[in-house]
């Protein structure tokens, strides 16, 4: 792959470790990809045969519910790393959201390559303790928080994922405007409060003038502290 050097995400994905040497053995064994809006890239239950990062686009991590239906576990945007290495079978199912652009690599490959560059194995380690801790924070989020908390903070936790995927990590910072990749009846479905109550949140946030929305999917913050306390 010969546009690692011009990578828009390869200061802020596991690539960041990585010296010249490692990049192009990284590039060797990868391809580019795109998908498009509601496209499956990995089937929950399937052998886990790929791994990616996203370098464009964001895309949901969905499990089966007994129903029939599908709860989403989470996200990923530009940055983010995709896969399960090292393991048998891929725990949730990967869908775009929006048009993405993604960075694959066959599990196999990437699982030599990281045997034999330290650097890699670490940035693996290092980004699965913060998905770790995100999902701590997640699960704070469900089980404790009040509908207003839950969106402020979902909202909050966008604009700091959302930064420029092209700065260096320290100087990406969060966003105060960004589209949204969900429909009100996802989020809904991510934060576990019915479509109403989400469209309640929304407009009540926006009287108070702590965010707007200028179109539908759009959100601009204009007051972060308020949005802070809202979300406790």
């Amino acid at each position: 792959m010969s546009n690692c050097s011009t990578c828009v995400v390869r200061n802020r994905s596991i690539c960041s470790a990585l010296d010249g040497t490692e990049i192009s053995a990284l590039g060797s064994i990868s391809r580019l990809r795109s998908l498009a809006a509601g496209e499956p890239l990995l089937w929950e239950g399937d052998d886990s045969v790929l791994l990616a990062n996203v370098v464009e686009g964001a895309l949901k991590l969905t499990m089966s519910m007994p129903d029939g239906g599908e709860q989403i576990v989470g996200v990923v945007y530009a940055a983010d790393f995709i896969g399960r290495p090292f393991g048998g079978a891929t725990p949730y199912g990967v869908t775009a959201l929006t048009d993405a652009q993604i960075c694959v690599f066959a599990q196999s490959d990437f699982e030599r390559l990281a045997a034999d560059h330290p650097t890699l194995e670490q940035k693996l380690l290092e980004r699965t303790l913060d998905e770790l801790d995100r999902t701590r924070r997640w699960m704070l989020l469900l089980g404790r928080m009040n509908a207003e908390q839950k969106l402020a903070s979902f909202l909050l936790e966008l604009s700091e994922r959302l930064g420029n995927p092209g700065c260096e990590p320290e100087n990406a910072g969060p966003v105060d405007r960004f589209e949204l990749a969900f429909s009100r009846q996802q989020i809904g479905d991510v934060l576990g409060m019915s479509v109403e109550t989400v469209s309640r949140q929304f407009t009540r946030l926006t009287r108070q003038k702590i965010i707007a929305n200028p179109t539908r999917r759009a959100v601009v913050i204009l007051d972060r502290g308020a949005l802070a306390a809202r979300a406790g």
